[in-house]
């Protein structure tokens, strides 16, 4: 197994559990499953309650035609079983995200690595791969000190290839790959509207950018915006953010699912019947907040005296605008903490998903991120991982028989 992430170690762990005796995990690292340590400040969102395959796949931008087959044999009801066996209990959250309950990565990395250590798996750290030569179950793993392994089987569990260095791994496969660019990243924006509002959320905003459009939970914060909302639009387009150096036009509508006729009568009726009222003191949409509100008002040029009565037309509109179809200039991209995905990998079309198998090179395989498979936030790229791992370990195990 090349890769000590949560694929590579699932995978090994599974052809072991399957009965294949001698399981080798190389890791270029000093550590192995450093992503699953810090996924999810540092608690592991193991995965996501989602337990209906064909709704499972309708989270990931890249990889949802072809994952129905691979859902259908191992999704997240499978791995809530697993750790269960392995006693991990997991809890889930409100908004479907599963996490350890003990809420430590450490759980998870503790589980995966004793149960690998039992099953007599052996692995090797400090271990760069600088190509493969072989094929037809006869491989030949030459390291980057010099040194050589022989292999029938080998498992290509890598992670995404953002490093020239990764992507030379698999180019030695003779495996194709889609350009790897970045995706689950927030947006830095520099706009006065945001200004000393960091920490600030809005529970149900929606949020466009070229043809995508997204809804839920948005976060203002010190450099821009972040959130569910964001971090799933920043996944759907990310082949489009790419393609224009990050430098686009960002349309907000913090109301939600409110269309504009809807908050226009909202105000009208606050017009008839408090127009006394101060405007900018007191927000009329449930979710944003006094201080955002009066933010938002003044951007539309109303001053903090000015009342309903005396509003005119077209600071109405303005005001309207500014709830549901704000524009704010994206200019670069920025790191979700901790969190890194890439979009793009081996192409899906070149192996058997039902085995993750090369299709031009028996015994080779391939999983987790590595592939051209991303889910949004919220589990779903540690499902791919765990699904793709298993499929490739049972085959793995079954081909040894």
């Amino acid at each position: 197994m090349i890769g000590g992430g949560a694929a590579g170690f699932y995978g090994a762990i599974t052809a072991a559990q399957h009965g294949l005796q001698r399981i080798l995990i190389l890791e270029k690292s000093k550590e192995v499953l450093t992503k699953v340590r810090i996924s999810g400040g540092g608690r592991c969102n193991v995965t996501h309650d989602c337990l209906d395959p064909r709704e499972l796949v309708k989270n990931y931008p890249r990889g949802h035609r072809s994952l129905n087959g691979p859902f259908s044999r191992f999704n997240a009801t499978d791995t809530i079983a697993w750790f269960q066996e392995q006693g991990v209990t997991l809890k889930t959250e409100a908004d479907g995200r599963m996490f350890p309950s003990s809420n430590s990565s450490a759980t998870i990395v503790n589980c995966l690595t004793s149960t690998a250590q039992d099953l007599g798996i052996e692995v090797l750290t400090r271990t760069k791969v600088a190509s493969l030569q072989g094929d037809n179950n006869d491989y030949q793993i030459l390291l980057a000190d010099g040194g050589t392994l022989s292999a029938s089987h080998i498992l290509i569990a890598t992670g995404g290839l953002r490093s020239k260095e990764g992507q030379a791994t698999v180019t030695t496969t003779g495996h194709q790959f889609s350009s790897p660019v970045p995706s689950l990243f927030t947006f830095p924006i520099d706009d006065q509207r945001l200004a000393d509002l960091q920490g600030v959320s809005v529970p149900n905003a929606s949020v466009t950018a070229f043809k995508h459009t997204m809804q839920g939970p948005l976060l203002i914060t010190h450099w821009g915006l972040s959130g569910p909302a964001i971090l799933r639009l920043s996944a759907w387009g990310a082949r489009d953010f790419a393609d224009c150096a990050y430098q686009f036009l960002l349309t907000v509508n913090w109301t939600g699912i409110k269309n504009a006729s809807e908050v226009e009568a909202i105000l009208s009726a606050e017009r008839q019947a408090h127009g006394t009222r101060s405007v900018a003191k007191r927000s009329l949409i449930p979710g944003i907040t006094n201080r955002f509100w009066s933010h938002l008002c003044e951007a539309a040029e109303i001053t903090s005296t000015q009342t309903w009565a005396n509003l005119t037309k077209s600071q109405t509109q303005n005001l309207l605008a500014q709830l549901t179809s704000a524009a704010f200039q994206v200019t670069g991209k920025s790191t979700n903490k901790d969190e890194f995905v890439t979009c793009g990998g081996i192409h899906l079309k070149d192996l058997n998903l039902k085995t993750m198998q090369s299709k031009a090179h028996p015994g080779l395989y391939f999983a987790g991120e590595v592939l051209d498979i991303d889910g949004i936030t919220g589990g779903f790229n540690f499902q791919a991982a765990w699904t793709t791992g298993h499929l490739a370990g049972k085959a793995i195990a079954e081909g040894q028989e």
